[in-house]
């Protein structure tokens, strides 16, 4: 495929749209053996990457209904993949904790992702595709920032890929 001959011309929102559909299908196929895919995949992305989150907390920062996030970190757990533990600080809270089947799954599903993004973004050497994501990552640092300023990135893409009309889960 061979660069547009202006690309000061190119329409931003058909081109972020485009690139979007395209990882959208290239993810969805490695992550289809996730419970609940793409939404699933950053519930156990925080779970393994983060401090071990309370289930309502995670549920806020990820923009999931709290009666679907009870159902889906009990497919995640039935699957071996989390656990919930008590809080030594709050006797009535239960943090969420990858499982060492959680840890590598998520290694394996990053790496899924990873080549699918590569196949999506083909047409890219590697350093313009370290240039785009930082580029994209500064265009969107603020995207649905709260008051503080931090983003909440695995909801905007989660809204993005659920789209406008699709209700939460």
């Amino acid at each position: 495929m061979s660069a547009p001959a202006d690309v000061h011309t190119v329409d931003l929102g058909w081109s972020v749209g485009t690139l979007l559909r395209r990882w959208r299908e290239a993810v969805e196929g490695a992550l289809a053996g996730i419970p609940d895919g793409a939404r699933g995949y950053h519930v156990l992305s925080v779970v393994v990457h983060g401090e071990p989150p309370t289930q309502a907390a995670l549920a806020a920062q990820l923009g999931i209904d709290r009666t679907v996030m009870t159902y889906l970190v009990d497919r995640f757990e039935g699957c071996g993949l989390v656990e919930r533990r008590l809080d030594p600080h709050d006797r009535r809270a239960r943090r969420l904790v990858a499982t060492p089947l959680g840890v590598q799954t998520a290694a394996e599903l990053e790496r899924a992702v990873a080549a699918a993004e590569d196949g999506v973004l083909g047409a890219l050497t590697p350093a313009e595709r370290q240039v785009l994501r930082h580029l994209l990552a500064r265009a969107t640092a603020d995207a649905d920032a709260g008051a503080d300023g931090d983003a909440d990135r695995c909801a905007v893409v989660t809204a993005d890929l659920d789209g406008p009309d699709t209700p939460r889960r």
